[in-house]
């Protein structure tokens, strides 16, 4: 009986002995079925530098052997011999005249407005009175009375006013009437381009507002605009023996 014991803890050993060795081998197996990490290294870097060859020194270039002139033949001698020695340039000194100062442009002096004497405007059209005042052939100017309108419209303008009070300063203040336009704008004094530039401007824009029917009435002869009702007071003329209000647009 003691003997049948002895002999299953012998088994009993060997079957563990055998079992563990079985597991050790599978975990073995396991473990070297898993890749391995692929270990890595870096080379130590290396300083490389490149020195190039030294050059050769630099040779002088060879002297060349100057080629020997021909000795000259005895025609050219004789030649030479009688040819007289070639003149030599004279140069002459030119003095250049001193720079000269022009003088200065004068600017243009003003000239008085042409003014007309009482006789020339005694049978101009005025405002309300003759048959080119509106074109309609009445007495009264009818329904297009442009002397009236102009006339109302140049009255209150202040840099109309001022340009022919200053003309008529320039005219010697007799009060006479400044002709500004007679087919064409006429130079007054010193302003630069044709007839008084204010009042021209003012008529111009007056006039291209007007009713067409007004602008194409023909005007014969002068029409006189005076500026104040005042006795003396400045005045404007202006026309030609046939003209419409729409030459006043056109006007060079």
């Amino acid at each position: 009986m003691a003997m049948t014991r002895r002999v299953r803890k012998r088994y009993r050993i060997f079957a563990w002995g055998v079992t563990l060795a079985a597991h050790g081998a599978i975990f073995v197996l396991v473990l070297q079925a898993f890749p391995r990490p692929m270990q890595t290294f870096e080379p130590e870097a290396v300083n490389v530098e490149l020195v190039p060859p030294p050059l050769p020194p630099a040779q002088p270039p060879a002297p060349q052997p100057r080629p020997t002139p021909a000795p000259p033949k005895a025609s050219q001698t004789r030649r030479s011999a009688q040819e007289p020695p070639a003149a030599r340039p004279i140069h002459l000194a030119v003095r250049r005249p001193a720079p000269q100062s022009l003088p200065a442009p004068q600017a243009p002096r003003a000239t008085a407005p042409d003014e007309l004497s009482a006789a020339d405007v005694a049978g101009a059209i005025t405002a309300g009175y003759g048959a080119g005042s509106g074109g309609s052939g009445a007495g009264t100017g009818g329904a297009c009375d442009m002397v009236r309108r102009l006339q109302e419209a140049l009255r209150r303008d202040p840099r109309v006013l001022e340009a022919v009070e200053e003309a008529h300063r320039a005219a010697g203040g007799r009060g006479a009437a400044i002709m500004v336009w007679n087919g064409d704008w006429i130079r007054s004094g010193g302003e630069d381009g044709k007839g008084l530039a204010s009042v021209r401007q003012a008529i111009a824009v007056d006039v291209a507002f007007a009713p067409e029917a007004c602008r194409a009435a023909p005007v014969s002869g002068l029409v006189l605009i005076s500026l104040n009702d005042a006795p003396g007071s400045a005045k404007l003329a202006l026309g030609a023996a046939r003209w419409r209000w729409s030459d006043l647009l056109f006007a060079r």
